[in-house]
């Protein structure tokens, strides 16, 4: 009788496991088909096409981030060369605005950025108005928004967000005070300190890539043993 349980009990986990694993993939494909950015909204369309209800089915939000990496490295390979793009005018906006501790974060960081994706940029300091006159002297116009964040469990704030045009790319950047460089605002993803990455932190990345990169090339031309 309990040998009958826990078979049950394994063979239901088996099943909850493979849907989680189902729903992440559509969920996955979704977003990077339609576009939706939103983990929570996608996780929902997924299980509503797929007929899955049941909350211990609906997967975390990494696991969709991982899917939508692999379905964008087997379908859509125009992304490889957008996030490169991305990544390469990230590190030159790094560098421009190096006087304010910038830090790059998001899909352009984690590897998920499409040919939709903007440039996303924090950058930190306690005059909230330093940001849009170092881009007026810089001649470059913006659009003024504000975006709310987590600072950790507790505090929620909004902070100013200015967008603008640069080799045409969207740049997105948030403008915080110095002390949120200690611990970076908390991802809606998964509620933890968000990724980020300084210039240094970013050419690391790049210069990896490039080698891992070179290293598939060389690899895959050499002759069959």
């Amino acid at each position: 009788m309990h040998h009958a349980r826990q078979h049950a009990h394994q063979h239901a986990q088996t099943r909850t496991r493979e849907r989680r694993h189902r729903l992440a993939h559509e969920a996955a494909r979704l977003m990077a088909e339609s576009g939706i950015r939103d983990y929570h909204q996608a996780k929902l369309k997924a299980a509503e096409r797929l007929g899955i209800f049941d909350d211990a089915s609906l997967p975390r939000n990494r696991e969709i981030e991982d899917a939508l990496r692999e379905y964008q490295r087997l379908f859509q390979r125009d992304n490889v060369v957008a996030l490169r793009q991305r990544r390469e005018a990230a590190l030159r906006a790094l560098e421009f605005f190096r006087d304010f501790e910038p830090r790059l974060i998001g899909p352009v960081l984690d590897g998920t950025a499409d040919t939709r994706s903007p440039v996303s940029l924090h950058l930190h300091s306690d005059d909230p108005d330093a940001a849009p006159r170092f881009l007026e002297q810089h001649g470059i116009p913006a659009e003024a928004r504000s975006r709310r964040l987590r600072l950790d469990r507790e505090r929620s704030e909004d902070f100013p967000v200015w967008l603008f045009g640069a080799e045409e790319l969207t740049f997105d950047v948030t403008v915080l005070p110095l002390d949120v460089l200690r611990q970076a605002p908390l991802s809606s993803t998964d509620e933890k300190p968000m990724k980020r990455a300084s210039a240094t932190q970013l050419r690391q990345l790049l210069t990896d890539e490039e080698i891992a990169g070179y290293e598939s090339a060389s690899g895959s031309s050499m002759p069959a043993p």
